[in-house]
């Protein structure tokens, strides 16, 4: 049976998922499988989101990225998922964790490459100067006034 939770505290399951992505759609295949619940939205923490992350077989966290500013961790709950760097790629199941330091040229992402659902914690601080490299892809996510816009990497907007 749950209980009825109230603030601070919180059911991730309360929240409806975010599916897919904010990709131009030449980009949002390997992610349009993943799930997240912005948690520190829901508690209202403002210097840093949270979010429960769920990726199903064969689904990617995002297309491999760095940020100029932004300092990323995720801690695996469930499941396993490759962790692909620029270093290579090793496998993270329940409880391992990595961290992205912001500015470090680091490509990264997780996939799925099991047989089940896998989930993990992102957590990432919310520097408004901040921006995306994509190694893999002809993209990049820019801060401008009106917020992030991706554009290919001649700058020109999707």
């Amino acid at each position: 049976m749950k209980r009825e939770l109230k603030q601070p505290a919180l059911d991730p399951e309360s929240l409806a998922p975010r599916q897919g992505s904010s990709y131009p759609n030449a980009f949002k295949g390997p992610v349009e499988g993943r799930s997240k619940r912005a948690l520190g939205d829901a508690l209202g923490l403002t210097r840093y989101g949270v979010n429960l992350v769920r990726l199903g077989p064969g689904v990617w966290s995002a297309q491999r990225h760095w940020h100029t500013k932004e300092d990323e961790f995720v801690l695996v709950l469930e499941g396993e998922l490759t962790l692909v760097t620029d270093g290579g790629e090793q496998t993270l199941g329940p409880g391992m964790a990595a961290g992205f330091p912001g500015g470090q040229s680091d490509g990264h992402h997780l996939v799925n490459r099991g047989t089940v659902t896998a989930a993990y914690l992102e957590v990432g601080d919310r520097d408004p100067g901040d921006e995306v490299h994509y190694p893999d892809v002809d993209l990049f996510l820019k801060s401008g006034p009106d917020g992030h816009v991706f554009t290919n990497k001649r700058g020109e907007p999707y």
